[in-house]
């Protein structure tokens, strides 16, 4: 894979994969290794319904298993598409 997809779908699906197939230990070295910012991709999947689950390591549907929404880590920061 050259770059992340821009489909929050498709992104999410990738991410979670690379992820769970150890390609990458942590959500910002994957984000280092295709010039992303973490809070980019977190704050871009957090507006199309998804939210970062530390304890999974993984995007989870906002209210999946209880998850809820949480605040963006930085609310000044500008949404961007991946």
């Amino acid at each position: 894979m050259d770059y992340l997809p821009k489909d929050p779908a498709i992104l999410v699906s990738s991410v979670n994969m690379l992820l769970r197939d150890e390609e990458f230990d942590s959500l910002e070295a994957l984000c280092y290794a295709f010039g992303r910012e973490p809070m980019e991709v977190r704050n871009y999947l957090f507006s199309h319904g998804f939210v970062w689950s530390e304890e999974q390591k993984q995007f989870r549907p906002i209210g999946y298993d209880g998850a809820t929404a949480i605040e963006r880590e930085d609310d000044s920061a500008e949404v961007k598409k991946c």
